[in-house]
């Protein structure tokens, strides 16, 4: 039992350490010279940047949420959006690929373009935190 409890409690505290090293990867993908610093302060002030579509706020909050660690909700679809919190979601940041497609049509959908380089390094910095 005691070898159970332990092995539990180091996968749930282990979480941040493989979570932070994914974000390294795809830091590191999108900036592999390394000509690129990485800003949390930035990435959130994108976060919350709202801009005005079709006559609609729109911001990465409208649909994550402002607690990343709980759902959201796709205010076009109205289709539950998982934590984005990989503190509390084991699948996040897991898959390269997914990140960028993510990445390619959330950005697309907010800002009416792609996100550059920079951008996902910070978004990635920030989310980092949670």
């Amino acid at each position: 039992m005691k070898k159970i409890l332990i092995l539990i409690l180091s996968l749930i505290f282990s979480a941040p350490s493989w979570a932070n090293k994914n974000i390294d990867l795809a830091i590191k993908q999108y900036n592999p010279q390394t000509t690129l610093v990485a800003s949390a302060a930035r990435g959130k002030e994108k976060w919350f940047e709202t801009r005005n579509v079709e006559g609609k706020e729109r911001n990465c909050t409208k649909c994550h949420g402002e607690d990343l660690t709980k759902s959201g909700k796709h205010v076009k679809t109205g289709k539950t959006i998982d934590p984005l919190a990989a503190s509390v979601n084991a699948e996040r940041f897991t898959d390269l690929k997914k990140i960028e497609k993510w990445f390619k049509r959330n950005c697309k959908w907010t800002f009416e373009r792609e996100c550059t380089a920079q951008e996902k390094i910070d978004f990635l910095e920030y989310l980092r935190q949670f």
